[in-house]
């Protein structure tokens, strides 16, 4: 019997999405990738934000990087956050440092189409959409098989 590769999940509310992100947080060492898809309000950066101060172990203003477009964070591993929304092209990724970023540190990424020929092949996927008053949140990782599992036991209903 073949394993799935991808598990989708109700998430309730925002404090459910802030779960998860601090279920995963320990689940992540340096040089992992998780890929933050969905529109505009989805809860990419809610999910992110939460993952980072479980990280850090401490509560912390993590502002969102739309601005910025990359936000570091120093816990036991560097943390990278970057929104890529507002690039154009995927050369301008280079010049944000995040290919060296992408083999060192834990990196959380919004809008990851952006990143083109350096998306990382062993990625962890995660698209959230809205629904109703929550959100669907699908974990796409292939090369993470256990991380699936332990995602489908722990949320899938």
């Amino acid at each position: 019997m073949t394993k799935p590769h991808a598990v989708t999940a109700f998430l309730p509310s925002e404090d459910d999405t802030a779960d998860l992100g601090r279920w995963l947080a320990s689940r992540l060492s340096a040089g992992d990738s998780v890929l933050l898809e969905g529109p505009i309000g989805a809860g990419k950066s809610h999910l992110a934000r939460a993952l980072i101060r479980a990280r850090l172990g401490r509560m912390e203003d993590v502002p969102s990087p739309t601005f910025t477009l990359v936000q570091t964070y120093q816990a036991d591993v560097e943390i990278w956050h970057a929104d890529l929304y507002r690039l154009s092209h995927p050369d301008e990724v280079a010049e944000l440092g995040l290919e060296d970023a992408l083999s060192q540190a834990i990196c959380l990424i919004e809008w990851p189409d952006r990143l083109g020929r350096l998306t990382p092949a062993h990625a962890i996927r995660i698209a959230l959409s809205t629904s109703g008053e929550g959100r669907n949140v699908t974990l796409t990782a292939p090369d993470h098989p256990d991380l699936l599992a332990e995602f489908a036991q722990s949320w899938s209903q």
